[in-house]
């Protein structure tokens, strides 16, 4: 029997009844759940909570939380995807997919080659969406930790971020790869460029700022498909993909 996942952003505890959220509540009503029905349910603050529907309305919902189980589903490998912004839906593919793989934080950038030019309201608008996006892959693959999607920033602003962690942006003329990097890495700065792939200027950028170029085969990959590609080797290799 399916039992759905919700995150509901608000303190939940054992034994108590809940009015779930609008989109929580749109969600039941699409999957047509009636009273009774079993559900998940998850706030962000780790481990999760089974409950029960107890009132399915056309304007609310309630839910009857039973036990909290901690389960943790997170990776030890910590990774902060800064994503130059790519055309169409790719953007979005790529924050759902990151999520799932298991990104703790997301930032996306604008570069010189970046083919997306909006207006500060149009991006915060996207931000929103790619946040529910990050929201709704959490549901889908049981994790209980929601990342964060930053507002965005440019290339240089969050290259010079300073931070204690391996810094790596992908190169495909790069002399390191996944597999020469250090054993002890828990730490992770991922940077991925657009389509057009970085300036002379932003590869020289980041060299200065201690960022390793890395090279994940000798195949040139769309920037999507680098970004998960990259994020798949990382966690293999450091993370929890066996």
């Amino acid at each position: 029997m399916r039992n759905p996942r919700f995150y509901e952003p608000q303190p939940l505890a054992e034994n108590s009844t809940i009015t779930l959220s609008d989109d929580a509540a749109q969600h039941i009503r699409v999957l047509r759940l009636n009273p009774d029905d079993q559900i998940t349910l998850f706030n962000g603050q780790g481990g999760q909570f089974s409950a029960h529907l107890s009132e399915v309305q056309k304007r609310s919902c309630k839910a009857h939380i039973n036990t909290f189980q901690a389960t943790d589903n997170e990776s030890p490998l910590y990774l902060h995807l800064g994503q130059v912004i790519s055309r169409g839906d790719r953007m979005e593919f790529v924050v759902q997919k990151a999520v799932e793989l298991g990104v703790n934080e997301i930032t996306p950038l604008i570069s010189e080659r970046c083919g997306v030019k909006l207006n500060a309201e149009r991006m915060a608008k996207k931000q929103q969406q790619w946040q529910k996006i990050a929201i709704a892959a959490c549901e889908q693959s049981g994790r209980n930790i929601v990342p964060t999607i930053h507002p965005v920033i440019s290339l240089t602003e969050w290259s010079e971020e300073a931070v204690d962690c391996c810094k790596l942006t992908l190169h495909p003329r790069a002399k390191y790869s996944m597999n020469t990097l250090p054993d002890d890495i828990q730490h992770v700065r991922l940077l991925i460029g657009p389509e057009g792939g970085f300036s002379d200027e932003e590869i020289t950028l980041t060299e200065t700022l201690a960022f390793t170029e890395t090279l994940l085969g000798p195949r040139v990959l769309r920037t999507e498909t680098a970004a998960l590609t990259a994020i798949t080797a990382l966690q293999c290799r450091f993370g929890d993909l066996a």
